[in-house]
């Protein structure tokens, strides 16, 4: 957790995740976050997509399915913030994972912080991290 209460965002309820940050790769990075978010009372965490290891991107190492229902297990949405043409160029079962995954309401993938802002317009409390 945090030493100090991160200061306030414009987007209520929404834990942006700083894109210089330790990378995630493992359970107990995502399990960080997730402390994080239930310090800062958010209820999603933006992660930059430069954040997430290169494992998360390939399907098979099954890091992404790891880190991911940590937090669906503990009721926080995801949404990873940038491009990820590349990967998505290169798999297409990643294509279609975030293909599928942006049309629900608990992981997203998405190419700026407009882009979430326009899922969401109205949510309570917010912090940056």
């Amino acid at each position: 957790m945090p030493d100090h209460p991160a200061p306030a965002t414009p987007m209520p309820g929404v834990l942006l995740c700083e894109a210089d940050g330790p990378p995630v790769r493992t359970e107990r990075d995502a399990l960080d976050l997730i402390g994080d978010a239930w310090y800062h009372r958010a209820h999603l965490v933006a992660i930059p997509a430069g954040r997430l290891h290169e494992d998360f991107w390939r399907l098979s190492t099954r890091v992404a399915g790891e880190i991911i229902q940590k937090f669906a297990n503990y009721r926080i949405k995801v949404a990873v913030i940038g491009d990820i043409s590349g990967q998505v160029a290169s798999s297409g079962a990643l294509r279609d994972w975030v293909r599928e995954a942006n049309r629900g309401d608990e992981l997203w993938f998405l190419p700026d912080l407009e882009a979430l802002r326009a899922r969401f317009p109205d949510e309570p409390a917010a912090t940056d991290l």
